[in-house]
């Protein structure tokens, strides 16, 4: 049976890591939250330059463990469809299902969720301020029901002969490697 490749969309606080903790147990499958390795790597820092490099190696780990049967999430936020479109084409070029599961949230219980995370676990988020979460709501693209279903995948965007190159590209650390089924 083909692994499954679960990219968990949404803005920060939705309940994101809390889903793809879930899923990690009841899939079973393994979990890549960029946050997580973040800190570990640059502790409070969070440099925004660094972000790009330690998704791209996380994807690259995630479909050799697709590749090799294992499903995986990932818990990356994916806030355009292009992203989530690259990724679900590379999971079909390594064999893999992929499933974009959508955790919709408002302003107010974002910042609800947000502020009581960080108040509570400081170590494992990052502060953020209203400018951030609205300038972030602005770039969001929300998946549409054929995103969700899995059908009718987009070609890649115009200048890009494959979606593996427009995923190098967003993502500097992942090669492009990946050659369609």
């Amino acid at each position: 049976m083909p692994a499954t490749v679960y990219l968990i969309v949404g803005l920060p606080g939705a309940g994101k890591t809390t889903h793809a903790r879930h899923l990690e147990l009841t899939a079973p499958a393994l979990r890549l939250t960029p946050d997580e390795w973040q800190i570990a790597l640059f502790g409070d820092e969070n440099p925004e330059d660094k972000r790009d490099l330690v998704e791209g190696k996380l994807i690259q780990l995630a479909m050799r463990a697709a590749q090799l049967g294992t499903d995986v999430v990932l818990d990356f936020g994916f806030w355009s469809q292009a992203e989530r479109s690259s990724l679900r084409w590379i999971a079909s070029t390594v064999g893999a299902h992929s499933q974009v599961i959508y955790l919709p949230i408002t302003p107010t219980e974002q910042r609800r969720r947000v502020t009581h995370r960080f108040a509570t676990t400081p170590d494992q988020t990052f502060q953020m301020t209203d400018a951030e979460l609205e300038h972030w709501s602005t770039l969001f693209e929300t998946p549409d029901d054929e995103e969700l279903l899995g059908t009718d995948l987009p070609p890649a965007p115009s200048g890009y002969p494959t979606w593996s190159t427009w995923a190098s590209q967003r993502w500097p650390s992942l090669p492009d490697q990946y050659v369609a089924p």
